[in-house]
């Protein structure tokens, strides 16, 4: 695309409606977790049906992304991405209507999550088509920091504006953003064959360490989640923390997400084999550190906020590295690390759900932080049975 590239300021245009409509999509996903109680007085069902919104939008995704990436593979990328944009808005709109049912709302939430299913394996590749090889980890970093931004700001802005203008506001204002996104995009980002972009393919196709990144996705957020879907109750039965405290800390913890993506993001094209080994390293440390100083208010505050600056930097890093080795179309790839993602989400929430009356709480954040260090075995392993080849592709770390 080198003859063809668009000027600056449109290339960084798109990628900034991409940013948004990652953090659009992010907290779409999750928003209903700030609104449980409001949304289920008012469709007058139980809070584990409007908890099961967030349930089904995650195996949704896991589950579609991969046959989506291959049956889309072919599609003009700004088309496609205008119609999965009008999806969202339209799906967010129809949640937003006065009266909507809860079926009604649980279909809009299911054709949010196909778009999101497709859109997150297209921006990638998209926005660093749109740029030179060299740039693709610090233009993945962007999208992960747009994407990071729905934890520490959308959702508590949505869960702020549904206590004040009723849970149907923060969905109407959401639909408004991906509309933005849409129009941005429509206008700005060049028609061209998926196929016809360097970021199509993977820079340094190796199907081995591909499939070392995706096992290192699928262990170490099984592992997170198989601890913090309980992190809660851990600050309150161990920590001693107050209810307002506890929210205090879990936005520690998204800051300190927030500012690991910003630092680690462009780091991703000079470091690519330490800017994934590093954070799957700590946050082994925090989840084993959490098992064994919960105790102390102190110690749990920073551990998390560790915890939090290695989550988010992990998956971002994996991204980059699965457009760098991707054996075959970079789509397809991504979409098979999303679906790692989203199935450790919720194999980590169940088997610590499973482990709780075994082990209590703390020990969840140890099979957490054991299974974080099965990830960096599987991580580091290949390695030195193929040093020469690893030091190649990864030249610079």
């Amino acid at each position: 695309m080198g003859s063809v590239r668009p000027a600056a300021w449109r290339r960084g245009a798109v990628v900034a409606a991409l940013m948004l409509a990652a953090f659009t999509f992010n907290t779409a996903e999750n928003l209903p977790l700030g609104l449980l109680s409001l949304m289920a007085a008012d469709l007058r069902v139980p809070l584990g049906a409007v908890g099961a919104l967030v349930t089904g939008y995650g195996l949704t995704v896991a589950v579609v992304s991969l046959p989506a990436a291959r049956l889309t593979r072919s599609v003009p990328r700004r088309y496609l991405l205008a119609a999965l944009l009008g999806l969202l808005a339209a799906a967010s709109w129809i949640s937003a209507l006065q009266g909507v049912s809860y079926g009604m709302l649980l279909t809009a939430r299911l054709v949010t999550a196909l778009a999101q299913a497709s859109f997150w394996v297209l921006m990638g590749p998209v926005a660093a088509g749109l740029f030179p090889p060299e740039r693709r980890g610090r233009v993945m970093g962007l999208l992960s920091l747009g994407g990071s931004l729905a934890t520490v700001l959308g959702v508590p802005a949505g869960t702020w504006l549904g206590g004040h203008g009723g849970w149907q506001v923060p969905f109407a204002v959401l639909g408004a953003l991906a509309l933005v996104s849409l129009v941005v995009i429509g206008a700005l980002l060049p028609t061209s064959h998926p196929e016809e972009s360097h970021a199509a393919y993977g820079a340094e196709p190796d199907r081995r360490r591909f499939l070392v990144v995706v096992a290192t996705t699928g262990l170490s957020v099984t592992g997170v989640f198989a601890g913090y879907t309980y992190v809660v109750a851990l600050l309150q039965d161990v920590g001693g923390f107050g209810a307002d405290a506890v929210s205090g800390v879990l936005f520690a913890f998204g800051a300190a997400a927030l500012a690991g993506v910003a630092v680690t993001g462009p780091l991703l094209d000079r470091f690519p084999r330490a800017t994934l080994t590093v954070p799957v390293m700590t946050q082994a440390a925090a989840l084993l550190g959490l098992y064994a100083g919960a105790s102390s208010q102190v110690a749990s505050v920073a551990l998390l906020m560790l915890l939090g600056a290695s989550v988010a930097p992990v998956f971002m890093a994996t991204q980059s590295q699965v457009l760098r080795v991707a054996p075959g179309r970079t789509e397809s790839a991504l979409a098979a690390n999303g679906a790692a993602f989203n199935a450790g989400v919720a194999a980590g929430a169940l088997l610590g759900g499973c482990l709780l009356p075994v082990v209590d709480v703390r020990g969840t954040f140890l099979v957490g932080g054991l299974l974080t260090l099965g990830a960096l075995t599987v991580l580091l392993w290949p390695e030195g049975r193929v040093a020469g080849k690893a030091i190649g592709s990864t030249r610079g770390a």
